[in-house]
C-alpha cells in the first residue's frame, strides 16, 4: 500500500507470545520491524518462562528499540507459559486500533502490515489474514512443510493451500480491530489449543467478518521432529474436540476425516488380523493413498525429504485424529464452566 502524504494510517500494536523461541524470535522481531508501514507500531512480547535465551534476546531487542521514535519493542510477563494467556497480557498491554498476531517463529512477508490494514478498510472485516506459508531448513522440515500446504495433508484449508480472497471460518494468527478483541473479551484462556478458532468463531456469532486474503504470507517453520509434529497435532485435535463441544454446530467434515481414518485403520487392522486378510486392505489403501499425494507435494524438493512426506502426513492424521478422539469430556467442561474470558483488553493499560 502506498499511503500519500495526506492521509493518517492508523496506529499498529504488533502482539507475540514467546516461549523457548530463541532460534527464531530475533529474526521474527526484525521482519515486524521491517515493515513497510508508515504508521506507527508497537511490537510487545510476552514472555513465558522459557528455559533458552529468549528472555535475553527480548532484552536486548528493547534495548535496541528504545530510542526509536514510531518502531519500538516491550515486553510483558505470562507466567503460565500458555498461548491465550500471554495474548491477552499482550493485548492489555497494548496501545493501537489495529492488533496484528505474531509468533515467535513466524516471519511477515515486507507488506504484511499495510496489505492486512487496506483490506481492513476495503471489506470492513473484524480480523483478516492469509496463508501459513510453511518453509523448512532441512529434509525433516522441508517434509512436513510440504505436508502442511497440500490437500491431502489439511484438506481444504484456505490458510494452508491458497485460493481467493473470501469470507472464511478462521485465519492463520489474524490483525484484528481492537473493538472486536474487546466485545469479545480477548481470548478465551481456558482454550491451551484452537483459541484462534474459538475467538473467530464468536467474532463469526458476533456479526462479524472473518476474511481470508491470498495477499497476506506469514512464513512458518515447522515442528523439528516426528515426536514434536505428533505432540503438535495431536494437540490440535484434542481441542478441536472441546471447541465443537463447546460451540454446537462449528463442526464439519473436514475436521472428522482424521478420527474416521483413524478408527477405519484401527478396524482394518483387527479384522485383517483376526478374521480375514481383506481387512488390511483399508490400512494398506491408505498408505497407497498417502505416497501417491506426496509424489506432487514433494516436487523439487531433495530425495529424503520426498521420501519422509508420508511419514509426516500419517504422523499428522493418525496423531489429529487420536486427539480428536480421546479428547476427554472434562476439558469440555472446564472451558464451559468459563463461559466468557475474564479478562479486560482495554486499550492503554500499558
Amino acid at each position: 500500500m502506498n499511503a500519500k502524504s495526506d492521509v493518517q494510517l492508523p496506529a499498529v500494536s504488533v502482539i507475540m507470545p514467546v516461549l523457548n523461541e530463541e532460534r527464531h524470535l530475533r529474526g521474527a522481531v526484525q521482519a515486524i520491524l521491517a515493515q513497510e508501514y508508515a504508521g506507527e507500531m508497537e511490537v510487545v512480547i510476552a514472555l513465558g518462562p522459557s528455559t533458552d535465551r529468549t528472555d535475553e534476546i527480548a532484552a536486548e531487542l528493547v534495548a535496541e528499540t528504545a530510542s526509536f521514535q514510531s518502531k519500538r519493542v516491550h515486553t510483558v510477563p505470562n507466567p503460565t507459559g500458555r498461548t491465550p494467556a500471554a495474548l491477552n497480557a499482550a493485548i492489555k498491554a497494548s496501545r493501537h486500533p489495529i492488533v496484528v498476531r505474531v509468533d515467535g517463529h513466524g516471519m511477515l512477508s515486507p507488506n504484511y502490515i499495510a496489505t492486512a490494514v487496506r483490506l481492513l478498510e476495503e471489506t470492513g472485516a473484524q480480523n483478516v489474514g492469509g496463508i501459513m506459508h510453511a518453509e523448512g531448513e532441512n529434509d525433516w522440515e522441508h517434509a512436513v512443510a510440504a505436508a502442511m500446504t497440500s490437500r491431502i495433508g489439511v484438506g481444504n484449508a484456505a490458510f494452508h493451500t491458497g485460493g481467493e480472497a473470501q469470507q472464511a471460518e478462521t485465519v492463520y494468527l489474524g490483525v484484528f480491530r481492537r473493538e472486536a478483541l474487546e466485545q469479545q473479551g480477548g481470548y478465551n484462556e481456558e482454550f491451551i489449543r484452537a483459541q484462534d478458532w474459538e475467538l473467530n468463531f464468536r467474532i463469526r456469532e458476533a456479526g462479524g467478518l472473518i476474511w481470508f486474503s491470498p495477499e497476506l504470507k506469514v512464513s512458518y517453520r515447522p515442528r523439528p521432529n516426528m515426536r514434536e509434529l505428533a505432540k503438535q497435532y495431536r494437540n490440535y485435535g484434542r481441542w478441536r474436540h472441546v471447541v465443537a463441544r463447546y460451540h454446537e454446530g462449528s463442526i464439519n467434515l473436514r475436521y472428522l476425516a482424521p478420527p474416521t481414518a483413524v478408527c477405519a485403520i484401527a478396524a482394518g487392522v483387527v479384522v485383517g488380523a483376526l478374521v480375514t486378510p481383506w481387512g488390511f486392505v483399508v490400512p494398506g489403501g491408505y498408505l497407497a493413498a498417502i505416497a501417491l499425494g506426496s509424489v506432487p507435494a514433494g516436487r523439487g524438493l531433495p530425495l529424503k525429504a520426498r521420501l519422509e512426506i508420508p511419514v509426516a502426513l500419517a504422523t499428522m492424521h493418525m496423531s489429529w485424529g487420536w486427539g480428536f478422539l480421546t479428547s476427554p469430556r472434562s476439558l469440555a467442561r472446564k472451558v464451559i464452566a468459563s463461559r466468557r474470558p475474564a479478562v479486560r483488553v482495554d486499550a492503554g493499560q500499558s
